[in-house]
């Protein structure tokens, strides 16, 4: 009975020390991936048949998706003005920017995100039960949307798109 008990304990100590990093989102299924699946303008038929453009191979055509133009149509801009910053909203960018603009914000915050989930994961590999360790290495971090909406509540402010006390 005690050999049994020690094999499960060995077996269940030896399955938990596999470290998965902090999330492991690769797929292990060989299924197919409905997210490489590439959305497409619609096709348009031209008027005149006879007054096609010449083929352009290699080049965009008119269903190519853009990324850009479509962010910039999502946020309310013209893509015929790029990433240019409008005249009316200079007010905007001068008071978002009034602190300072890290130009390399991006890599910087990465840096600082691996350096933080590296400490968090030192002694997270060896745990006798699976868990999230996402969740757990980021419990600090998360936004509490219950505990914010009771805060501007006693402080006095309307809550309207939150649902109502019981």
């Amino acid at each position: 009975m005690s050999r049994i008990l020690a094999l499960i304990l060995i077996t269940a100590c030896v399955s938990a020390c596999a470290n998965q990093g902090l999330r492991d989102l690769r797929s292990n299924s060989r299924g197919p991936d409905e997210f490489i699946v590439e959305p497409k303008a619609e096709l348009q038929a031209p008027d005149d048949l006879t007054a096609l453009p010449t083929p352009t191979p290699g080049q965009g055509n008119l269903t190519d998706v853009d990324p850009n133009s479509d962010a910039v149509v999502a946020l309310g801009g013209r893509p015929s003005q790029g990433t240019a910053i409008p005249a009316s909203d200079g007010a905007l960018v001068t008071a978002a920017s009034r602190f300072g603009v890290t130009p390399d914000i991006r890599q910087d915050l990465a840096r600082e995100d691996a350096e933080f989930r590296r400490r968090q994961s030192r002694f997270t590999q060896y745990r006798l039960f699976p868990e999230d360790l996402y969740n757990r290495a980021y419990r600090r971090q998360r936004l509490d949307a219950e505990a914010t909406a009771d805060l501007w509540r006693r402080a006095g402010a309307k809550t309207p798109s939150y649902p109502p006390l019981n």
